[in-house]
């Protein structure tokens, strides 16, 4: 029987092929990055069950998560996103992505990519813990308050420091994978 970190529930396949596929794995694509800074402050409250049954729906609605396009949305738009069942609506985390779509665009255009904005709150590569139980792993760290305070004083919305631990983990900045679990030395592997 394959032993995963102990928040997966093996009785969703959704949730485990997340976690078995894609979670911890280190993201240097800006797009994707972007995604995941988007679907995290819609998760604010939630379940990130929640999100992944909505994921698709959250891609078509909002451009496949391009960035020029969501820092362009009117008025318009954003009612229609407001009025659409299959996403998280809330005015506040809408009006967010667009303002974290322009972020991101002012941050690209500093750093020459967002990739390499982020990455620095880890020196660039990933930190690998080596947690035994999940009740060790911290909900934000020294690195994620600092990526935290930065990015709001960049202009970004729902990123508060449990946020962009979430995110850090998602996208393989850090291996938070329990070390009794399968990934985690693939995850490890990388680095």
């Amino acid at each position: 029987m394959t032993t995963r970190c102990a928040w997966v529930s093996t009785e969703d396949p959704l949730y485990a092929a997340y976690h078995d596929q894609e979670w911890g794995v280190p993201v240097h694509d800006d797009r994707l990055l972007f995604e995941f800074i988007i679907l995290e402050g819609f998760q604010a409250g939630l379940s990130w069950r929640t999100i992944l049954l909505k994921r698709e729906n959250f891609d078509q609605a909002f451009d496949h998560f391009e960035p020029l396009l969501i820092s362009q949305y009117d008025d318009q738009k954003i009612a229609e996103l407001l009025s659409n069942p299959g996403i998280i609506r809330n005015r506040l985390k809408v009006n967010a992505a667009v303002t974290n779509a322009q972020a991101f665009l002012a941050v690209r255009e500093e750093f020459g990519s967002f990739d390499a904005y982020l990455w620095q709150f880890v020196g660039g590569k990933p930190l690998q813990n080596s947690w035994k139980t999940i009740s060790e792993i911290p909900a934000r760290t020294p690195e994620s308050d600092l990526m935290s305070k930065d990015m709001i004083r960049r202009g970004f919305k729902f990123v508060g420091s449990t946020i962009c631990y979430a995110h850090m983990q998602a996208t393989g900045m850090v291996n938070d994978h329990t070390t009794d679990c399968f990934r985690y030395p693939q995850v490890g592997l990388l680095a």
